[in-house]
């Protein structure tokens, strides 16, 4: 499923037009990645929790060259699901 698509579920199933849907799928997704910058956690029951993970400096290779490169230490969203969500995937 594509963003489009899910506008389309969201419309269909929420009865609301497609305009609509598509204000709230980017008000959705800004909201989160607001809260994400921002450092915060977006827990979301029932359905899992985005956050920002530490990923510290670690040493990796070049693959053309083979040669070993530091690699910097970033942040990463990360997405962990819920129970709930756990369950109904498992079935």
């Amino acid at each position: 499923m594509n963003k489009t698509q899910l506008i389309a579920h969201i419309s269909k199933d929420s009865e609301i037009t497609k305009a609509q849907a598509k204000r709230f799928y980017d008000a959705f997704v800004a909201t989160i990645t607001k809260q994400l910058y921002e450092s915060e956690i977006v827990q979301l029951t029932g359905f899992g929790t985005f956050s920002i993970n530490y990923r510290p400096e670690r040493q990796g290779r070049n693959p053309k060259t083979g040669q070993p490169i530091t690699i910097e230490a970033s942040l990463i969203p990360t997405f962990k699901p819920g129970k709930a969500l756990k369950d109904i995937c498992s079935k």
